[in-house]
């Protein structure tokens, strides 16, 4: 299955200048199918994407990112209420079919889902993660780091035409 036509227009974008100049992308709603079946269309969305090695759990339930990959979560079931950019940043609610792209640099927190919840994720084709805890607020060899990150080739739900590269192409 592709993504969904409409996709593309539910975009939501959120910013967090003090991780990074590059905003969170949430698809709502990407694709339509859930469950396993979904997790498998995810994974094979994000590889023809060049977001290869896709992986399949949940979201930690500390504050956490990665200053050394961009990350992309798809929501194949259930459904989860995260904390991005750290304990005063917004809560999104994702659901199946939700694709979230969460820049270098900006925290991300599981604080409740449901049981049922299972996410699919994965980086940028030469990217691997770290895993710091917290937020990179005032460590300056992370912010270095972070600000290395290249831009991805290609959104990982619509490819090299993507939003997220007009989104992103202002790094």
């Amino acid at each position: 299955m592709s993504p969904s036509k409409s996709a593309a227009e539910t975009v939501e974008l959120h910013r967090f200048p003090q991780a990074s100049d590059l905003p969170l992308i949430h698809y709502r709603g990407a694709i339509a199918d859930e469950g396993k079946a979904a997790a498998k269309v995810f994974e094979q969305l994000f590889a023809r994407n060049d977001w290869p090695g896709a992986w399949r759990n949940g979201i930690y339930p500390y504050h956490h990112f990665h200053a050394t990959a961009h990350e992309v979560l798809g929501i194949a079931a259930g459904r989860a209420t995260v904390r991005f950019g750290g304990p005063e940043g917004p809560v999104v609610e994702v659901r199946a079919g939700d694709v979230v792209v969460i820049p270098a640099g900006v925290s991300h927190c599981n604080e409740g889902s449901s049981e049922d919840l299972l996410v699919v994720g994965s980086y940028p084709r030469g990217q691997h993660p770290d895993i710091n805890k917290g937020t990179p607020g005032g460590q300056a060899k992370l912010q270095e780091k972070i600000g290395k990150v290249a831009l991805p080739a290609a959104d990982p739900v619509h490819g090299a035409e993507g939003p997220l590269l007009r989104h992103w192409s202002a790094k």
